[in-house]
């Protein structure tokens, strides 16, 4: 049996912040913190970890894809435009304020507070 995802460290600025916006956005829960972690459980147990990195620090954006039922999509669509945060169709940023129909559902591109990539997809690429 392959080994499941359990928990992983996103670099933030203001960890609170971070955390704050991925609970509004994916609808997570905030669980349990300590030490320098503000912590956000997602369905299936997953737990996501914001702390800002030890100096000298730099933030090296990575991406995020979370997959979402159709209803959990659109209000995140409506919690972005309602906060007019930037989004977009692609990940190349060419399609502004707009999402995509690809793979037989639909997407959505945009930053968090520290400028990691993330997207919502409504079906799986595979």
């Amino acid at each position: 049996m392959a080994a499941h995802f359990n928990h992983t460290i996103i670099a933030a600025a203001d960890p609170h912040e971070s955390a704050q916006f991925y609970v509004d956005v994916l609808e997570a829960e905030h669980t349990h913190s300590w030490g320098v972690f503000r912590n956000v459980l997602l369905s299936g147990g997953v737990m996501l970890q914001f702390a800002t990195p030890p100096p000298p620090w730099e933030i090296s954006p990575v991406h995020l894809a979370f997959l979402c039922t159709d209803d959990h999509f659109d209000r995140a669509v409506d919690l972005l435009r309602t906060r007019e945060r930037e989004h977009w169709a692609d990940p190349q940023r060419t399609r502004p304020g707009e999402t995509n129909t690809g793979h037989g559902g639909r997407g959505v591109y945009f930053l968090d507070p520290a400028g990691n990539y993330l997207e919502l997809i409504t079906t799986p690429y595979f």
